[in-house]
C-alpha cells in the first residue's frame, strides 16, 4: 500500500533568485547524474527487413485510419475548456441559515488572543515562555530540524555555551517540559479494543477536539467555507461547474435535509484516510495512521502538508495475527479489528452530527456545526476493508465481476443499497448462521458493528472516492504500459526510451522501462509523459494495424489527464466519459493480440465512478491520495525515525505532539511580530503569480566568439538572421525582398556576445485559477562539454513554442522551434544597430512546419518537420519574450526505431516528429 515517495508531485517550488552566470553553471553541473550519456549497448534490433520510406506511413493509410468523431470531439472539448476559464455564477444556499453565526453566543474572540492570554498576557515577551529570540530559534531548530535528544544534551552540556547563548533550558528534558507547556492540538490516548479474546492497543486523539483545532485555527479563519453553493457557468444556470467540495452536490442535499431537522446548523465535512506504511528500509516494521481533514478549508490548503489541513487521528494496530492459522478467519479478524477501532475513534460524532454542537471559528466566531463523516480516502484494498465487499469487487455497486471490464454509459450501476446492508448488520442478534446468510445476500462481509454503521448522513458505498494515484498511475497506467511492452516487445520499448529528445519536464529513461522494479507513482507519471510517443508507428505481431493500439493509448491518457482537471463542468464531464468510452472501443487489441482475456479489473471499472463522485463531492483533487500519502513522511517514518524503536507509539505521539506545538508557537511569533492583526483573507492576486520569463542577472559566458557560435552552438547563418532582425525591428513592414536587400547590406561589427545557456518561465495555470500556483518550466541550450569526470556530454538545444503574435490558449498563432543560441546585443553595439533600445535577451531558433489545421486523427497529435528551403533550416533571431514554454517532440520512428539515432541526435535525424500534448496540464489545454 505504502508509496509516499511515489507520491505525483504536481507541486512546483517558489523560483530561485536571480542567478548568476557562475551560478548557473553549477546548477548545469549539478545535473549530471541526470544527463544522457551516448549508449554503451543495447540489444539488437529484431531481425526483419528495414522499412523504406513508404513503410512508414503505413498506420496513416489504413482503411480504419478514419475517425468521424475526431473533429467534432476536439471541437466540444474547446468549447468546454473555454467554459472552465469563466468566472462561475454563484447561486448561495437559501434554505435556510447554513452557516450563520449564533447571536447570542459569546463575544468573538480571536484564537491567537486567546493563546496570547495562555502565555500570561500581552505584556508578556514576544518569545515567551523562551527567553529571548536566540533562545526560541535554538528550540525551534532542535524540535523541528535538530539532532536526537541525546546529542542535544550533549551540545547543551558543552561548558560555557548555555550562558553565551542564554539559553533557558540547559538539556533536552528541560526544553521538552518548556514545549509541554505551550497550547496544542489534542493530546493522544492509549486504549485498548478486545477483539476474538485478544487485546489490541490503540493511540488515538479525540476527533471532535481535532476538528475543533482545525476549524478554530486562525490561518484558516479567512478561507473557511460555511454553506454549500452551485456553480454555473452560464447566466442562465444551466451548465453546472464542480470544483471545490462545496460545489458539489453531496453538501447542498444534506445540507437541506439538515434544516428540516435542525435549522440553522453549520456541516462540517470530516475526510478521513487510512493506510498501512513501512516505516523502516529494512525489515517490515509498519505503522497504520488514520488522518483527518475537513471539506470546510479549501482544497489549496488541504493539499499542502506544509499549510496543516490534516490531522493525525491516531495509530491503529498493525498485528498480522499470524497465530490464527486458518486465513479466513484472520482476514474476517483483522476486519473486526479495523472497524471496532476506527470505530471507537469516530463515535463521537454520532451525537454531534444529529445534534451538533457550538464551536468557534479561528476569528472568534461561533457557530452550531454538525461534524459529518462524508469521504473515505485510500486504496483499493483499504476501499475494500472499509466497505466490507470482497476482494475482486467494485467497493461502490454491486456489479458481478465478469461484468467489470464493460463499459455501457447508458446504464451505470448504482450505489450498493445502504438501507438493504444495515437490515443485514441487524441480523447480527440472530446467531452467527442467520447474520452470515443476510451478509452474504446483502454482498458484503460479515462485520461486526462497521464504524459507518451509526454515523448519521452516512451512505459508505458513496463514500468511497476516486484515487488518482492508485486507480490511474499505479493502477490501470501500470497494467497498460506493461501490456504494451508484453505486444511490442520489450526491446523496441526500451529502445525508443533512449532515444527522445530532453525536456525540462522529462524524465529520460535510459536504460530503458521492462526492467524497472518497485516503481513509483512518480515514475509511472514520467512514463504516462512518453508513453503515446512509445507507440506511434510501431510494429505489432501478425503486421496488425496499430491504430487500435494507439487510439487506446491517447484515450487513457485523456481519461488521467483530464480527471485531474481542477474544475469541471457538465460539458467537460461528458468529454472525460466520452474518453473512457473510446479506450473501451479499442481495447480489444490487447484480447486479439493474446495479451488479455479479460478486463475484469476493479481499477478500470472504478473509472466509471469518476463522474458521480466529482458530481457529488467536487473534483478528484479533494480526495487525492497522494496528499495522505505524503503526511507518511511526517507522522509515521519521520516520528519512528526519532525514537529508540522499543515501545515506539508513546514516543511517536510524543515527538509529534512536541512538534505541532512548536509550529503553532511559530504561527503565533508571527502574528504577534505582524501587529496582532485580525484574520484577513488572502489576496487572491498575491497567490501564484510570478513574472512569466525569468532570465539570470549574468550571462553564462561573457563574450563568446561568433565563430564559436556558429560552431559549436549549431547557429549557422547567425550574421543573417540577426541582421534581418535589426533591419525588420526597424522596418516592420518591408517586403521580403526588401528585407533581405537591406539585411545583406548590414555590417555586424562585434565579434563576441554574451551567452546564457538557461531560459526560465512560470506557466500560468490555463483555466486562469488565481489560486493554484504556476508552474516552474525551464529551455536549456549548451554546447557539448565534459563534466566533472572528464566524460563527454552531449549538447542539449531544447524546442519550444513560440507566440507569433496571438493569444496565450490554443495554437492559432503559434509555431514549434529549436533554440540555438541565447544571447543579448553587447552595450557597445547596441547604438551601432538600434535607433531604440532592443529586446534585452534574443534567440536564434531554427523553424518547424507551421501546425496542419487538424491533428492526426489516430494519435490526436500534431505532425511537424523541420523547415527546409533550398536546402538550407530557416532560422531567425527573435526576442525571448516571444518564447511561450518549452514543447517536446516524439520522433516518428517507424515500426522499428532506427539504432544509430541517440536522444542527443534525434532531432537532427529524424525526417518528422508529433507534438507531445502530455508535459503538463498546460501542455495538454494549449495543444488541443
Amino acid at each position: 500500500m505504502d508509496v509516499d515517495d511515489g507520491a505525483i508531485d504536481q507541486d512546483h517550488g517558489l523560483p530561485d533568485s536571480e542567478e548568476s552566470g557562475d551560478d548557473q553553471a553549477e546548477s548545469d553541473e549539478s545535473e549530471e547524474d541526470d544527463i544522457d550519456h551516448e549508449i554503451r549497448w543495447e540489444p539488437e534490433v529484431p531481425a526483419c527487413p528495414r522499412p523504406d520510406a513508404d513503410d512508414w506511413d503505413e498506420a496513416d493509410t489504413d482503411s480504419a485510419a478514419s475517425d468521424p468523431g475526431d473533429s467534432t470531439e476536439r471541437v466540444g472539448r474547446a468549447n468546454a475548456e473555454e467554459t472552465l476559464r469563466k468566472q462561475p455564477i454563484v447561486e448561495k444556499f437559501r434554505y435556510g441559515d447554513a452557516g450563520a453565526p449564533i447571536q447570542d453566543a459569546e463575544v468573538a474572540v480571536n484564537s491567537y488572543n486567546q493563546y496570547m492570554h495562555a502565555m500570561a498576557g500581552s505584556s508578556a515577551s514576544l518569545w515567551a515562555p523562551f527567553a529571548s529570540k536566540l533562545d526560541w530559534d535554538l528550540a525551534r531548530w532542535a524540535k523541528l530540524r535538530g539532532p536526537s535528544s541525546t546529542a542535544l544534551t550533549e551540545l547543551l552540556q558543552i561548558e560555557g555555551i548555555r550562558e553565551t547563548l542564554g539559553l533557558s533550558y540547559k538539556d533536552s528534558d528541560s526544553l521538552n517540559k518548556i514545549v509541554d507547556s505551550l497550547p496544542g492540538r489534542p493530546k493522544f490516548k492509549r486504549e485498548e479494543v478486545v477483539v476474538a479474546g485478544e487485546a489490541f492497543e490503540i493511540y488515538h486523539r479525540d476527533v471532535l477536539e481535532c476538528i475543533r483545532a482545525l476549524y478554530g485555527d486562525p490561518e484558516f479563519a479567512a478561507d473557511l467555507i460555511f454553506a454549500p453553493e452551485r456553480h454555473y457557468a452560464d447566466v442562465d444556470k444551466t451548465v453546472r461547474m464542480y470544483s471545490d467540495m462545496h460545489t458539489g452536490k453531496w453538501w447542498w442535499a444534506t445540507q437541506k435535509e439538515l434544516e428540516h431537522k435542525r435549522p440553522g446548523g453549520t456541516i462540517v465535512p470530516v475526510i478521513i484516510s487510512s493506510d498501512k506504511t513501512q516505516v523502516t528500509l529494512f525489515g517490515n516494521k509498519s505503522a497504520y495512521p488514520v488522518y483527518m481533514t475537513i471539506g470546510n478549508l479549501p482544497k489549496e490548503i488541504r493539499r499542502k502538508p506544509s499549510r496543516g489541513g490534516h490531522v493525525l487521528l491516531g495509530y491503529l494496530p498493525t498485528t498480522r495475527l499470524s497465530h490464527i492459522t486458518n486465513r479466513a478467519a484472520r482476514r474476517r479478524t483483522l476486519a473486526n479489528l479495523f472497524h471496532s477501532c476506527v470505530r471507537r475513534i469516530l463515535h463521537p460524532l454520532k451525537k454531534a452530527g444529529e445534534t451538533g454542537l457550538i464551536m468557534a471559528s479561528g476569528d472568534g466566531v461561533h457557530r452550531r456545526v454538525h461534524p459529518l463523516f462524508v469521504t473515505f480516502v485510500g486504496d483499493y484494498p483499504e476501499q475494500v476493508l472499509v466497505t466490507g465487499v470482497k476482494t475482486g469487487q467494485c467497493p461502490r455497486c454491486p456489479v458481478p465481476h465478469d461484468e467489470l471490464g464493460e463499459c455501457d454509459p447508458d446504464n451505470p450501476y448504482a450505489f450498493r443499497d445502504m438501507d438493504v446492508v444495515l437490515d443485514a448488520l441487524g441480523h447480527i442478534t440472530e446467531g452467527p448462521t442467520a447474520f452470515v446468510k443476510a451478509c452474504a445476500e446483502a454482498g458484503i462481509k460479515p462485520i461486526q458493528h462497521p464504524f459507518w454503521e451509526d454515523l448519521p448522513y452516512v451512505n459508505i458505498f458513496q463514500s468511497i472516492t476516486p484515487d488518482i494515484l492508485h486507480q490511474l498511475y499505479q493502477g490501470m497506467m501500470k497494467h497498460f504500459i506493461s501490456w504494451v511492452t508484453k505486444m511490442c516487445g520489450a526491446a523496441e520499448i526500451d529502445a525508443r526510451c533512449r532515444r527522445f529528445p530532453p525536456n525540462h519536464h522529462v524524465r529520460l529513461f535510459m536504460k530503458g522501462i521492462s526492467t524497472l522494479s518497485k516503481v513509483t507513482g512518480r515514475e509511472h507519471a514520467q512514463m504516462c509523459q512518453l508513453l503515446l510517443g512509445l507507440v506511434i508507428d510501431i510494429r505489432l505481431p501478425d503486421r496488425l494495424s496499430s491504430i487500435r493500439l494507439v487510439r487506446a493509448t491517447r484515450a487513457l491518457l485523456d481519461f488521467c489527464y483530464l480527471a485531474q482537471y481542477p474544475v469541471h463542468t457538465d460539458e467537460s464531464l461528458r468529454i472525460l466519459e466520452g474518453a473512457l468510452q473510446r479506450f473501451h472501443e479499442n481495447k480489444v487489441v490487447f484480447v486479439d493480440l493474446g495479451i488479455r482475456n479479460d478486463f475484469n479489473i476493479p481499477k478500470l471499472h472504478a473509472l466509471l465512478h469518476y463522474l458521480a463522485s466529482i458530481k457529488i463531492f467536487g473534483t478528484t483533487d479533494n480526495y487525492n491520495t497522494e496528499y495522505t500519502e505524503r503526511l507518511h513522511i511526517d507522522y509515521a517514518k519521520d516520528a519512528y525515525r526519532a525514537t529508540n524503536h522499543k515501545d515506539e507509539y508513546p514516543q511517536m505521539t510524543r515527538w509529534l505532539e512536541r512538534r505541532e506545538k512548536v509550529l503553532r508557537h511559530e504561527k503565533y511569533i508571527l502574528w504577534r511580530m505582524a501587529g496582532c492583526p485580525a484574520p484577513a483573507a488572502k489576496a487572491e492576486d498575491d497567490v501564484g503569480l510570478h513574472d512569466h520569463l525569468r532570465m539570470a542577472r549574468h550571462p553564462t559566458l561573457k563574450a563568446v566568439s561568433l565563430p564559436t557560435v556558429c560552431s559549436e552552438y549549431g547557429a549557422e547563418f547567425f550574421n543573417a538572421a540577426l541582421a534581418r532582425f535589426v533591419v525588420q525591428y526597424h522596418n516592420p513592414q518591408l517586403s521580403r525582398a526588401q528585407l533581405e536587400d537591406a539585411a545583406a547590406s548590414l555590417t555586424i561589427r562585434f565579434q563576441t556576445i554574451p551567452v546564457y545557456h538557461k531560459i526560465k518561465f512560470w506557466n500560468t495555470d490555463p483555466f486562469g485559477r488565481k489560486s493554484l500556483l504556476d508552474s516552474a518550466d525551464a529551455v536549456h541550450v549548451r554546447p557539448a562539454r565534459q563534466d566533472s569526470r572528464d566524460r563527454a556530454v552531449p549538447p542539449r538545444f531544447d524546442t519550444v513554442l513560440v507566440n507569433l503574435g496571438s493569444g496565450t490558449i490554443g495554437l492559432q498563432g503559434y509555431r514549434v522551434a529549436q533554440v540555438r543560441v541565447v544571447f543579448s546585443i553587447p552595450p557597445r553595439a547596441v547604438a551601432t544597430l538600434f535607433k531604440q533600445p532592443p529586446p534585452g535577451h534574443l534567440a536564434y531558433v531554427e523553424w518547424f512546419t507551421a501546425f496542419s489545421m487538424t491533428p492526426d486523427a489516430n494519435s490526436g497529435m500534431y505532425k511537424v518537420s523541420r523547415s527546409i528551403q533550398n536546402g538550407e533550416r530557416l532560422a531567425s533571431v527573435i526576442p525571448v519574450c516571444q518564447i511561450e514554454r518549452s514543447v517536446h517532440l516524439f520522433p516518428k520512428w517507424g515500426p522499428v526505431a532506427p539504432r544509430e539515432w541517440s536522444s542527443s541526435t534525434v532531432l537532427d535525424s529524424a525526417p518528422a516528429f508529433f507534438v507531445n500534448p502530455f508535459l503538463d496540464r498546460h501542455t495538454f489545454v494549449t495543444l488541443l
